[in-house]
């Protein structure tokens, strides 16, 4: 009785296999998936950022952004093909390279990571609520917001921001808890209710002077040499942004990847994500570049360029636009929530505790976790600089990806033993020494030193756009020349 329950303790439902028949994802999911990665608040001032802020080649940054998508394209398949083959999320699978204890506690990183990335998001999308509530009661009676019960504070949050995060936390925590088919329609609603948001911010710039709105955006373009060694460093640098940008969604990848049909959706739906940043960086350029040629009509704008979408709204002055602006952010924000930080966050912390959580009660978990970090930003969390503490975590990400590669392709020959990777039976393929992979562990440290110096020494930050590629490769050449004897 005992050894059989040793046996399960690593077993919950939610980490098994995939059923073959539940495996129905198809590329047009995968565009819908890269979709919303990319349609965000960051995303759009990212490009808007890169093609206008930096006096660089508007051609060297189109071909950098692609060269950027293409590691992403690359680095997407290799993690995804694993858990696409056997139905299985991310630290399940890391369990083969570290150990099933390993897997627990350092899978527990990406869980922290994400808990923390879901507080923030949390807290700027229930601002976004807050200026939709504040419109509302300014369209009823102006004089309302100058009552006293609106400009009470405690924590830094007055009523309707207290009002407004609660509604945020307790509507994502109850969606996002419903299980992946649930998550896949709403994946897919929102990349396109977004994408007919910007075709009607598009045209509503375009038509309020197509003339004008146009010449503005054709201007903004350098038609400048393109063969010239000085673009050779901003070109690694925009590539190196990009997928800096989207280096956090490849290593649980496979928590998606494990519900695509085949391998061949697999990367057609990964290719995807190219077409995605042309179409999103064409939507975001002439917006910016329309908008921003009528403010300048103003001279108190002719000194400041707007890569930020409330910026634009708020200096449009267009009631309806701002409130469907805010509603399509809304959107955008909480399914990028969902893809980049709640779903890889379940999944690790299942994984740590797999005998005693659940989707809904890792859902809770998050949610409150995420609630403190969201009530706590403006007023502690932001000053303390706590950000560059995450930025540290997170150079484990890619150290992470380089052994799981290197252990799957080079060391496993890509396969994987199913009923062992939930055993804690000390003869198991995956329990190595007392649950811990030994050289991989030591893979992953160095790795993660050459990653997170590019962090914290001075003299290499100017290689922090790879830092994740860096300490991707150095652990899996430490790895394979570990493991490749045993």
């Amino acid at each position: 009785m005992s050894q059989q329950k040793s046996k399960k303790t690593l077993i919950n439902w939610d980490l098994v296999s995939v059923n073959p028949s539940d495996k129905n994802w198809d590329w047009k999911d995968l565009f819908c998936f890269w979709g919303v990665n990319i349609q965000s608040v960051i995303g759009f001032s990212l490009i808007a950022s890169l093609y206008i802020i930096y006096d660089l080649n508007s051609f060297i940054v189109f071909f950098g952004t692609i060269f950027g998508s293409l590691l992403v394209y690359f680095f997407s398949n290799w993690i995804g093909k694993p858990s696409q083959k056997f139905g299985l999320p991310f630290v399940v699978l890391l369990r083969s390279s570290l150990g099933v204890n390993g897997s627990k506690f350092f899978g527990l990183f990406r869980c922290l990571v994400g808990i923390f990335m879901f507080g923030i998001q949390t807290y700027f999308l229930s601002k976004a609520i807050v200026y939709l509530i504040r419109i509302g009661i300014f369209t009823v009676d102006s004089t309302l917001l100058n009552k006293d019960i609106f400009l009470t504070f405690f924590l830094g949050l007055n009523i309707i921001d207290w009002f407004s995060i609660l509604i945020v936390v307790f509507t994502q925590g109850f969606l996002f808890s419903m299980g992946m088919v649930f998550n896949k329609k709403l994946i897919r609603f929102s990349a396109i209710a977004v994408y007919v948001g910007m075709i009607l911010f598009f045209f509503s710039i375009l038509l309020s002077d197509v003339k004008f709105t146009s010449n503005a955006f054709i201007n903004s373009f350098n038609y400048g040499n393109l063969i010239n060694k000085n673009y050779i460093a901003p070109f690694f640098t925009v590539a190196g942004t990009i997928f800096a940008y989207f280096s956090i969604i490849i290593l649980s990848f496979g928590d998606f990847s494990r519900y695509v049909k085949n391998e061949n959706e697999l990367k057609k739906g990964n290719l995807s994500l190219i077409i995605n940043l042309v179409v999103f960086s064409f939507f975001t350029l002439f917006i910016v570049t329309g908008a921003d040629a009528f403010l300048k009509q103003d001279p108190e704008n002719l000194n400041r360029i707007l890569t930020n979408p409330t910026d634009i709204i708020g200096k449009l002055d267009n009631l309806l636009i701002t409130n469907l602006v805010l509603i399509f952010i809304i959107i955008a924000t909480g399914s990028t929530n969902l893809i980049a930080n709640f779903i890889p966050s379940q999944y690790s912390l299942i994984n740590f505790i797999p005998s005693s959580l659940s989707l809904k009660s890792s859902s809770f978990i998050i949610a409150l976790i995420g609630f403190l970090v969201g009530i706590f930003w403006l007023i502690y969390l932001s000053q303390i600089g706590i950000l560059s503490f995450i930025d540290t975590f997170s150079a484990l990400f890619g150290p992470l990806f380089g052994i799981m590669i290197s252990d799957f392709y080079l060391i496993k020959k890509e396969n994987i033993i199913n009923k062992d990777i939930y055993s804690l039976e000390n003869d198991g393929a995956y329990y190595y020494s007392g649950g811990w992979h030994i050289k991989g562990i030591y893979s992953l440290t160095l790795g993660f030193i050459f990653s997170a110096s590019t962090i914290w020494n001075s003299n290499l930050m100017f290689l922090h756009s790879y830092s994740w590629i860096i300490g991707a490769l150095v652990a899996a050449f430490t790895y394979y020349l570990l493991a490749k004897n045993n």
